[in-house]
């Protein structure tokens, strides 16, 4: 991952097993090499990018993992996004602070 180890990359054991979670679900964790890139965003975010794009890699190989991915949620992409800041206030919801006098 970005020219690291994935211990080095994902330091705490949760990312570590986020990142890794398809290979573990489909037996592949010992049999498979991965070499992955990312950019952007946190670890958190960067583990799940991670998950997904395994999870899509596999399936690629196989399309008979679908299932077992897709029941483990490992192919659902997260639909949240940054919301967008309006004209007339200071962030997407933050109005100016309202003054009596």
């Amino acid at each position: 991952m970005n020219e690291k180890d994935l211990k080095d990359y994902f330091p705490t054991a949760y990312l570590q097993s986020t990142a890794t979670a398809p290979l573990r679900e489909t037996g592949k964790l010992e049999s498979m090499d991965v070499t992955v890139r990312t950019e952007g965003g946190g670890p958190r975010g960067q583990a799940d990018a991670v998950k997904m794009g395994i999870a899509r890699a596999l399936v690629m190989l196989d399309e008979d993992l679908r299932t077992t991915l897709r029941a483990h949620g490992f192919l659902t992409r997260d639909p949240r996004k940054k919301e967008r800041k309006k004209f007339g206030l200071r962030g997407a919801r933050r109005a100016k602070q309202w003054r009596k006098r």
